[in-house]
Parts: C-alpha cells; sequence; structure tokens
C-alpha cells in the first residue's frame, strides 16, 4: 500500500470560521502536481445560502469559474456538519475555492485544496 502521506499535500484556501458573506479562497499554486482536489467542509448553518465553485488563474490575480469540463464531480450547496469534494483537471497554475454566502448570521465553513501527483516525493 503506498502512503498519502507523502503523496499528497493540503493547503488551506478559506479559514474556517463563521462566514455571511462571499468568500474568495486563497489561491494554491499547482506547479509541480498533477492533481488536485477541492474539499469544502462545514459546521453550523444557521441562515442563508452558501454556494461553493472552483475557480482558477494564471497569475493567482485574475480569476474565472472552472469549466465543467475541467472539474470532477459537482458541489451542492453547503449543508450542516457535510463534507463535499470535487476534482480539477484543468491547466491552470492556480486554483480557489469561491463561495457566494449571504445570511444575517451565516454558516461556518471551510475549505482546502490537496495537491497531488506531485513532482518530486516526498512532499514537504
Amino acid at each position: 500500500m503506498q502512503d498519502l502521506k507523502n503523496n499528497v499535500d493540503a493547503v488551506k484556501s478559506i479559514d474556517p470560521a463563521t462566514h455571511n458573506s462571499n468568500q474568495a479562497g486563497t489561491g494554491v499554486d499547482l506547479q509541480g502536481y498533477e492533481a488536485a482536489l477541492a474539499v469544502i467542509y462545514s459546521g453550523a448553518l444557521t441562515d442563508g445560502t452558501h454556494t461553493p465553485k472552483l475557480q482558477e488563474s494564471d497569475d493567482d490575480a485574475t480569476y474565472t469559474d472552472v469549466a465543467s469540463a475541467d472539474v470532477v464531480g459537482t458541489l451542492a450547496s453547503i449543508s450542516t456538519n457535510a463534507v463535499q469534494r470535487i476534482g480539477y483537471k484543468g491547466g491552470k497554475r492556480y486554483v480557489r475555492v469561491f463561495v457566494t454566502s449571504n445570511g444575517a448570521t451565516g454558516a461556518i465553513y471551510g475549505a482546502m485544496m490537496m495537491r497531488g501527483a506531485p513532482h518530486h516525493a516526498p512532499v514537504a
């Protein structure tokens, strides 16, 4: 069995917290990796709608939504105590999670990007 610790890297995109406005996650550099997976995890949902999506960029400055042909899986609106994941197979260097959020008190959630298939292992 191959170990994942030395072949997968986890990078935070959105800090886990209570959110009630749009959240543009930190861009994650995919240089040196051949695979990426976004993981969105949630706690309590008190009100509002919170809809995640993936965005991509060549320069970590200008982001656009990832085309459906470049994702594996789908994302739904965030719900209480849930984990969602979606794969990225596009060709851009940077990727991030973006969540359109609203509501007076919002929802508790965070997001990570998992980078895999590194050019050089073990990952730090």
